[in-house]
């Protein structure tokens, strides 16, 4: 007997993959939890229904999450990793000599706990003496550290559950004022196939909030419509604008200095969703 399992994208298409084993089957105090492991993709952890990460296409988020903007802003002291459980963001940032320190909040302890003993590749630098990791609501933490991070980074899952109030003009605003004056902060805004609304909602509401807002994308095979986006807000400084030449080659499988300004070259219907 085979066993499949399948994440509903929408009301109407899905993705399937052929899994082996499943480790973890439990409701957290958040949201549903599985860590199952797959033929494709390897291990997978799925939230709510809804993949997070697999071994083997992980890399593609989680430095392009990290790089774009830890090379956009010139002195990433202080960094903050809202969500991002299993660590993978934590892992990049953690490739930047210039970090001094890197919080990480995520409101569930859980995916914390099963990432470390489930996806050692990912959630590798959890316990680096440069990390803090806390269990708390990120929404609130971002409320109380005012003036505090020279770079945000917003790593959660889709606007559903505990995630629901990051993708909120308040939330932006919230980060704007914990930011440093020259601060910088990017997050996942899901893919333009299926939640074009999303990203237009979002794309409006940061641009009330930051003076310089660009987008850019890239490719995930496990993530729904396989073309991901992300969105950057900054008080200072281009993304656009960085000079190629002067980024250092680090251990990347995906980001590269040349990948850089390339990834903020959207598809037209793309760049007409934000205009």
């Amino acid at each position: 007997m085979e066993l499949w399992y399948t994440e509903k994208q929408t009301e109407s298409f899905g993705i399937t993959a052929k899994i082996t084993k499943t480790y973890v089957n439990e409701q957290t105090d958040f949201q549903q939890l599985d860590m199952i492991e797959t033929e494709e993709f390897g291990t997978m952890l799925v939230l709510d229904g809804m993949v997070m990460t697999t071994v083997k296409d992980e890399f593609v988020y989680h430095e392009m999450v990290a790089h774009p903007v830890l090379f956009t802003h010139p002195n990433p002291e202080n960094v903050l990793v809202v969500g991002g459980g299993d660590g993978g963001v934590i892992r990049e940032v953690m490739k930047h000599p210039k970090v001094k320190k890197a919080v990480l909040v995520d409101i569930d302890g859980k995916v914390i706990e099963y990432s470390k003993k489930y996806l050692p590749s990912i959630a590798g630098e959890l316990d680096n003496p440069r990390v803090e990791v806390l269990v708390n609501d990120g929404f609130m933490h971002i409320h109380d550290h005012k003036n505090t991070y020279d770079v945000i980074m917003v790593d959660s899952t889709e606007p559903v559950g505990p995630a629901a109030n990051l993708f909120t003009k308040g939330f932006y605003q919230g980060i704007y004022e914990s930011l440093k004056e020259d601060g910088i902060f990017v997050a996942q805004t899901d893919n333009p196939w299926f939640k074009a609304d999303l990203i237009q909602s979002v794309n409006k509401d940061v641009k009330e909030v930051f003076p310089i807002v660009r987008v850019y994308g890239a490719n995930i095979p496990t993530y729904p419509s396989g073309l991901w986006t992300f969105t950057m807000g900054s008080k200072k400084y281009d993304p656009t604008a960085v000079d190629e030449t002067a980024i250092p080659e680090i251990d990347t499988k995906y980001y590269t200095p040349r990948l850089h300004k390339a990834a903020f070259v959207l598809p037209k219907f793309v760049e007409d969703l934000i205009k």
